[in-house]
């Protein structure tokens, strides 16, 4: 399961580059160029984790930190040309995880991205409980009434991408921005028969769920239980 990286700068010519330097190892990306696109597309990202300039167009990063840290508690990492002490010692004093000086090279924003995600989510398991069904997310299957259940790639993304923003509403946009790529215009009907089968894999009454929720003419919800 790849990581999500969330990219805050506000030089697209930078924000290519590490997009690009991500993608070829593997993460999936998301990208803002200011606080306020950052606080719209953050929620429905659910990035992992999320790299962050300290001087954007609008706010700084400093501010846009604690923000962001309400909406969803993932590591952090200042990207910014600042290199005072001060500076690097006031995004590590609010809890950022790393803080890195551009200029950098790609192999150094890999290995303290890499050090980052393993020290935050290492104890994270594979497995995950919803209800009585368990996901394998290693194995792209489901487990209920003690059979296993194979999703299909489209079945396995838009359960990742309800998952890692459980309790939250995920738009219909958002949802089908996820399974597929260009122009999203026409696809709504597609992503509620996938909505559909899903709901027969993982509901035990798929015709009255109880944890994929529609909420009407927004998107769906993927409910939280206590403890998860």
């Amino acid at each position: 399961m790849a990581y999500r990286i969330f990219i805050v700068d506000d030089e697209p010519a930078l924000q290519k580059m590490v997009k690009d330097i991500l993608t070829q190892e593997g993460y999936e990306t998301d990208a803002a160029l200011s606080c306020a696109q950052a606080l719209e597309r953050f929620r429905c990202a659910a990035p992992d984790a999320v790299l962050l300039d300290v001087m954007l167009p609008d706010g700084d990063g400093f501010s846009l930190f604690g923000k962001l840290r309400d909406i969803r508690d993932v590591p952090v990492l200042f990207l910014s040309a600042r290199d005072e002490d001060e500076a690097r010692l006031q995004g590590l004093g609010l809890g950022a995880d790393d803080y890195i000086t551009k200029p950098f090279l790609p192999q150094e924003l890999l290995l303290r991205i890499k050090a980052v995600l393993r020290r935050v989510y290492r104890t994270v398991s594979t497995v995950s409980q919803l209800g009585k069904t368990k996901i394998d997310w290693g194995k792209s299957s489901i487990f209920r009434d003690g059979a296993e259940i194979a999703l299909t790639a489209k079945e396995f993304t838009l359960l990742k991408k309800l998952w890692e923003a459980r309790g939250n509403i995920v738009t219909i946009d958002a949802l089908c921005a996820a399974l597929w790529d260009g122009p999203l215009v026409g696809y709504e009907n597609t992503l509620m028969v996938h909505i559909r089968r899903l709901r027969e894999k993982i509901e035990a009454d798929p015709s009255h769920p109880r944890f994929l929720l529609t909420v009407r003419g927004l998107g769906y919800r993927l409910k939280r239980e206590e403890g998860q």
